[in-house]
C-alpha cells in the first residue's frame, strides 16, 4: 500500500504501476472463490456480469495498449477477439458467459504482463501526452491507463 518508485521505470510510470498493481489486487480479492454462475449472474437484464466487467477490464488494457504503444485503433481480428468485452451491453451478455474464474484471471494476466514491459521502455514525458479529446476534452496517457470497475457493487447484489 506504498505507491513508490520501482527500479527500472520513470517516476510517474512507477506510481501508475502501484496503483494499477493496488486495484488489480483489490479487484481479484472481491472475485476469490466466485463460482461460474455467479460470475454469469446478471442483475437485471440490462446488467453486466463479473465475468463480462473482469473480461472487459482486460480488453481495455489490451485496447489502450494498442492506442498508446503502437498509435493505432484495433485490426479486425482484434475487433473479433476484444469487441464484445469492450462494448459489452447485449452483446457482452450474450457472448461472455460459461467461463471459470481462471480463464479470466489468465486474460487480465496476460495482457498485464505485456503492459509491464512496455512501461520499462516509456518516460513521464510519454505518459503525460495528450493523445485525443473526448468529447471535447483533452485525455492524456496516464488517465487512460487507470481504470476502475463495478465488480464490488455487482458481488454485494448477488
Amino acid at each position: 500500500m506504498i505507491i513508490t518508485k520501482i527500479d527500472g521505470h520513470a517516476e510517474q510510470v512507477s506510481y501508475l504501476i502501484c496503483m494499477m498493481n493496488y486495484t488489480r489486487n483489490v479487484t481479484l480479492s472481491s472475485v476469490q472463490g466466485l463460482t461460474q454462475t455467479q460470475l454469469d449472474s446478471l442483475l437485471d437484464v440490462n446488467s453486466n456480469s463479473i465475468g463480462a466487467l473482469l473480461l472487459h477490464i482486460a480488453a481495455i488494457e489490451y485496447a489502450y495498449f494498442i492506442n498508446t504503444f503502437e498509435e493505432r485503433e484495433l485490426n479486425k481480428d482484434e475487433q473479433i477477439q476484444w469487441g464484445a468485452a469492450i462494448r459489452l451491453g447485449d452483446e457482452g451478455r450474450e457472448k461472455i458467459r460459461g467461463n471459470d474464474l481462471c480463464y479470466y484471471i489468465q486474460n487480465l494476466n496476460d495482457v498485464r504482463s505485456n503492459t509491464l514491459k512496455r512501461f520499462k521502455d516509456v518516460d513521464n514525458e510519454w505518459l503525460h501526452m495528450i493523445d485525443e479529446h473526448y468529447n471535447g476534452i483533452p485525455i492524456n496517457r496516464f488517465f487512460k491507463w487507470f481504470h476502475r470497475g463495478q465488480i464490488n457493487l455487482i458481488r454485494r447484489m448477488i
